[in-house]
Parts: structure tokens; C-alpha cells; sequence
């Protein structure tokens, strides 16, 4: 079966800071980060893959570049709009507790509701659309590597991938978040026969770094 390899992007700044970033924000990413992107590489080094596939948002194309040099062959890299994360409006850029005060009900929903968040207020995406604008990506990059024993990796964003993922396992939208968040350059593998049908095979495998996770590496 086709192994789907899904990889967030490195912690940057903005992570530390406990700052939304969305699509249409992005911090540097940290010096560590770059340590970590080698260690996932290291960790990935003897699986063969087709090809990689990545958000252009620089914190994913810069994480996947890295990520990518560490592998023993060569492998293409494509660029992805659709793997973007979560347009988040008007609370991209804006710390945690400020979210908490100005959109508590939006916070709550986003965090720990998907079937109850309502984009409209901050001017952002639901749920729902950014699985749809996700999928297709998904089932065209399944489409392209059609060899059952083909391995490809994607780079894309926490919120985003947690939605995404859940939702190729054809998890109800209110139980999205249930499996937990997703850390920087963690590794979750789904496999699939027809780009229809998903399986979980690892979530949010981190056992290859070295820090110690802490509150700010996970949505």
C-alpha cells in the first residue's frame, strides 16, 4: 500500500510565543528547529520515497528543503497551495490570551469543538473548508504515485494536518481533535490502496528527537 508520510513544520517563534500564525502569518523558525529537522531525516534516512510535497508557506518549504537533505537519495520536491494552514483572519498574529478575551467562544470551539466553529466572526476557514480544499491535494498526490509500494511525504501545518488526516480516516467533524495535536516535526503515516481508504499506521510519532517536548510544540 501507498505510505502517506506527513510532517509538521519546525517551531518557530511564533510557536514559542503562543501566537496563532495561520496561512497568511510566519515567524522564523528557531535555531533548534533546524537540529530537529536533521533528526526526523535521520529517522526517515532508509525509507525510499517518490517524491515530497509541501506548503510554500516558508516555514513548511524550508522544513521539507531541510528535511529532505538529510535522506541517502535524491527526491523531488513540489510546492502545494492547498497544504497551506488554516486562513485563520483576524486572529493570525494574535498571542493565545489575547484570542482567549477578544473570540473566547471561537477559541473554544476551534480547540476542542470543530462542529461548532464559526469562522465568520474572525473571517476565517471552518473546518470543513479546509478539509475540502485538502483532500483533492491528497487524492491527487495518491493519484501520482500509484505504486502500491511508493512512500511520498507531506509538510504542511499543525491545525491543518490534524483536520486533514482525521478527516481521511473519515472521523466525525466533532471528534476531530480527539486524537490529540500533532508536535513540530512529528510524523504521523496513514497508507492507502485507493486514495479513498485510509489507515493509521503512527501519530504524532516524535521518538526520534532529543528535546523534551513542552507546552508550545503542539496544536
Amino acid at each position: 500500500m501507498l505510505k502517506l508520510y506527513f510532517i509538521r513544520h519546525g517551531k518557530t517563534q511564533w510557536n514559542l510565543e503562543g501566537r496563532f500564525q495561520g496561512a497568511g502569518g510566519d515567524s522564523p523558525l528557531l535555531p533548534e528547529s533546524y537540529e530537529q529537522m536533521v533528526q526526523v531525516g535521520r529517522f526517515l534516512k532508509d525509507t525510499p520515497f517518490t517524491h515530497a510535497y509541501a506548503s510554500p508557506i516558508k516555514r513548511a518549504r524550508v522544513t521539507a528543503q531541510h528535511v529532505i537533505k538529510e535522506l541517502d537519495h535524491q527526491v523531488p520536491l513540489t510546492l502545494v497551495s492547498r497544504l497551506e494552514e488554516f486562513h485563520l483572519g483576524q486572529m493570525e498574529g494574535m498571542a493565545f490570551d489575547d484570542v482567549r478575551k477578544q473570540f473566547p467562544a471561537e477559541l473554544d470551539a476551534f480547540r476542542n469543538h470543530p462542529d461548532q466553529y464559526d469562522a465568520a466572526k474572525i473571517g476565517g476557514e471552518t473546518f470543513t473548508q479546509v478539509i475540502d480544499r485538502m483532500t483533492p491535494a491528497i487524492q491527487k498526490i495518491v493519484a501520482a504515485n500509484a505504486d502500491p509500494q511508493d512512500n511520498v511525504l507531506i509538510f504542511s501545518h499543525g491545525a491543518a494536518l490534524n483536520a486533514e488526516i482525521n478527516g481521511l480516516l473519515g472521523t466525525p467533524l466533532a471528534d476531530l481533535r480527539k486524537r490529540g495535536g500533532l508536535r513540530n516535526t512529528s510524523v504521523t503515516i496513514l497508507e492507502t490502496l485507493d486514495g479513498q481508504h485510509y489507515d493509521l499506521i503512527d501519530w504524532n510519532d516524535t521518538s526520534f528527537l532529543t528535546a523534551k517536548p513542552t507546552a508550545t510544540d503542539t496544536i
